[in-house]
Order: structure tokens, then C-alpha cells, then sequence
């Protein structure tokens, strides 16, 4: 506990005092790399290999604590998945053969509230609306309007992943307890 503290600490703050530099003359600056390749250099070619293991041995331990702090989220998960009756298991408890029924009360939850989130969230007409926030002209209500069909055509036409992937996050969500969606 007093590693995570001491990492949190806030550094002291440092004065400083403003310099004002002039340059004379009409030197020429050596030419940069362009903004855009620059942005996307492989910034590990220029690092120390020490440095990068450290940063390697921290992702790793990161990665490990967090696996492990999940584990309990992970095993309740798992026994859910179990109880929508969806996996076959051949049970030999009390005899060979035994009935291994699951009520489908927590798969029919799960469809219906997927169904319902589902009609909500996608209506036929697109997810998308627009509301006017201060004084209403007839342009601005008209750019509103072009903004929304133009949103709807992106994801409902254009996003050919949008709409089945959210479906399939509806799923998962009553589940899990909670769902994260990128949109690129």
C-alpha cells in the first residue's frame, strides 16, 4: 500500500523565471521531419533497452494484477454463461444419463431484454436525433436535419458493423453487468 501511495504523490513543484531569447540573422533552421511521419515513428527504436524492459517487466505485472483482480468477475461470468443452458453436459450424477435441464428463465431475461434495448437504441428510422439548443431559424433547424440523416446513413448504411455488433452487445450486457463500444 505505501508503493501505490508513493507513486501517487504529486512531484514538488519547481520555479522557474521567463527568458527572453533573440535570434539575429537569417540562419537556417535544419529541415524536420514532416508532423505526420513523425507522428506515427516507432518511438522503442530510439529508447534504451533498459528502459524499455522496465517498461515490459511494469506491463507485465500490471497485466498480471489486473487479471487477478478480475478473477472473482471472471468466475461469476462464466457460472452465468452456465446457467443459460446453452452447453451440453453428459451427467453421470446420481446415475448415467441424468437429466442436466436448466430453467431458461435467465436466457429468456437475457433475449427479451436484448430485444428491447435493441427496438430502443436502433428504431427503423436510425438511432440518431437532434434538438435545436437556443434560438430556432429556419437554417439551423434545417442543418439539425441534415446532420441527423446524414449520422443515420453513416451508421445504419455506410457502418455495415454497427448494427450487428451492437445486437450482439445487447446480448452480452445483461450478463456482464456492463459493455464498452468503440465506434472508429
Amino acid at each position: 500500500m505505501a508503493e501505490i501511495e508513493k507513486q501517487n504523490e504529486l512531484p514538488e513543484e519547481v520555479e522557474t523565471e521567463e527568458v527572453d531569447v533573440e535570434v539575429e540573422g537569417e540562419e537556417e533552421l535544419p529541415e524536420e521531419e514532416s508532423p505526420e511521419e513523425d507522428f506515427y515513428r516507432n518511438l522503442a527504436e530510439d529508447m534504451d533497452d533498459r528502459v524499455l524492459g522496465r517498461m515490459s517487466a511494469e506491463l507485465i505485472q500490471d497485466y498480471k494484477r489486473d487479471k487477478v483482480s478480475r478473477s472473482d468477475w471472471e468466475q461469476a461470468y462464466t457460472q452465468g454463461l452456465d446457467l443459460l443452458g446453452f452447453k451440453y453436459v453428459n451427467n453421470t450424477r446420481p446415475f448415467q444419463g441424468a437429466s442436466g435441464v436448466t430453467h431458461p428463465l435467465l436466457s429468456e431475461a437475457v433475449t427479451q431484454f436484448q430485444a428491447q434495448a435493441y427496438k430502443e437504441l436502433l428504431p427503423s428510422d436510425g438511432p440518431v436525433r437532434t434538438t435545436v439548443v437556443g434560438s430556432q431559424t429556419k437554417e439551423v433547424e434545417d442543418q439539425a436535419t441534415r446532420v441527423k440523416d446524414f449520422m443515420n446513413y453513416m451508421l445504419m448504411e455506410e457502418m455495415e458493423e454497427y448494427t450487428p455488433d451492437t445486437d450482439q452487445l445487447l446480448f452480452y450486457l445483461p450478463l456482464a453487468g456492463s459493455a464498452f463500444k468503440k465506434i472508429y
